[in-house]
């Protein structure tokens, strides 16, 4: 059953759009508008309620029209159908130089729109066919600068590369103080600026030039110091889409600082990390950024992750969850000594020590839920290459 979305002012259109709809079945409306939205509102919209269809009232043909324009900058996937108390031939031409192909006019009947949801159905396989994607997008985000993230997400990241049958691409994506490139010394003078600006040609012949193989792991780093560099969020849903389509797991490193670009890609993720450690500075504004992602409907995606935790520790995670108001799902050892060598060396902690072994554990229950139910997805293009550059010794 496909699922939609209403934006109609006009009730009695609205009223008798419904009825045809219940009627004729196959589609499932979840939310309904009756304004034509602003255009972070409609961003919100569809991603709290991630419609397949979207039924637009196109009476107010400018308002609809400049809908339909922010509608397909946040996906080209979304399918639209245009509805309207009347057939209008001028309409009708304006509708198909804007691209829309479905048009449905009061009285709706039940035969044509039942015919038309079957063609919106074999548009959206057909878009579907065009490359599976991985839903395996994870985003870890500090409380604080300083809190280990990096540690946590580059170390879960090789432990992710190293269970069967699993390609992963971890990306740096704090500008501000990225550590990823200077953990593992990478020397790669291409880095996400780099992707960003591509994301619209990005293919499997520009791609390897991007990223470093540390191991098993791709990695895009975050490059030189560049906090004044502006990331459109239109680039990285692209960027991200192309990177969905080449990965079984997708991992971000992210500053901390919610800059647009971070929030589109926590809005990708299916789980956002809060990283924090057990120090009341670091919980406070752990507990400011759940309380502001909350309010961008993010709140169900959190989960929160403490550093540097030891058994004696003054707050337990039961107190940390009652100052948080969520559980804490995993701890990790602080091992100052494991993570100065591995910096020194320049690549990740020892799989035998104890953040080694925890982030190893983290991995294999990130994914559990896929593994265990059998599933799989087709490889990606750059999974079947077989010289890829940039590559390092390390492994």
């Amino acid at each position: 059953m496909l699922r939609g979305i209403v934006i109609c002012p006009d009730r009695n259109l609205r009223d008798r759009l419904m009825h045809v709809l219940t009627d004729t079945g196959g589609v499932e409306i979840t939310r309904t508008l009756d304004r034509y939205p602003t255009t972070v509102e409609l961003i919100r919209f569809l991603r709290s309620c991630s419609p397949q269809v979207v039924f637009l009232d196109v009476d107010s043909l400018t308002k609809a029209l400049e809908t339909t324009r922010e509608i397909e900058k946040y996906s080209d996937g979304i399918q639209i159908v245009a509805v309207s108390p009347v057939c209008d031939s001028q309409m009708l031409l304006e509708l198909m130089r804007a691209g829309i192909r479905e048009f449905a006019s009061a009285p709706f009947d039940r035969q044509v729109m039942a015919e038309s949801l079957l063609r919106l159905q074999d548009a959206l396989k057909a878009k579907d066919g065009e490359g599976e994607t991985t839903d395996e997008v994870f985003a870890f985000l500090p409380a604080k600068a300083g809190v280990g993230t990096s540690t946590i997400a580059l170390n879960t990241s090789i432990a992710l590369s190293h269970l069967p049958e699993t390609s992963v691409l971890l990306s740096d994506f704090d500008l501000n103080s990225g550590m990823i490139r200077f953990m593992l010394n990478l020397e790669n003078r291409f880095c996400i600026t780099d992707a960003t600006e591509h994301a619209s040609d990005m293919d499997e012949g520009l791609w390897p030039q991007m990223i470093t193989t540390v191991g098993k792991l791709d990695v895009l780093h975050a490059g030189r110091l560049n906090p004044d560099y502006r990331i459109d969020p239109a680039q990285v849903r692209r960027l991200v889409a192309f990177m969905k389509r080449n990965y079984r797991v997708v991992c971000f490193d992210l500053s901390g600082n919610l800059e647009k670009y971070s929030i589109e890609i926590m809005h990708q993720a299916k789980t956002v990390f809060l990283v924090c450690t057990p120090e009341i500075p670091s919980l406070h504004l752990a507990r400011e950024k759940y309380v502001y992602l909350s309010q961008l409907e993010l709140g169900n995606r959190v989960k929160v992750l403490v550093n540097r935790y030891q058994k004696r520790n003054l707050i337990t995670p039961e107190q940390i969850q009652e100052i948080l108001g969520l559980p804490v799902l995993m701890t990790f050892p602080n091992d100052y000594r494991g993570v100065h060598r591995a910096m020194t060396d320049g690549r990740w902690m020892d799989p035998s020590s104890e953040i080694g072994k925890q982030c190893a554990f983290f991995a294999k229950s990130m994914i559990q839920d896929q593994t265990s139910s059998g599933g799989t997805r087709k490889k990606g293009l750059l999974e079947y290459l077989s010289l890829v550059p940039n590559r390092t010794a390390a492994s």
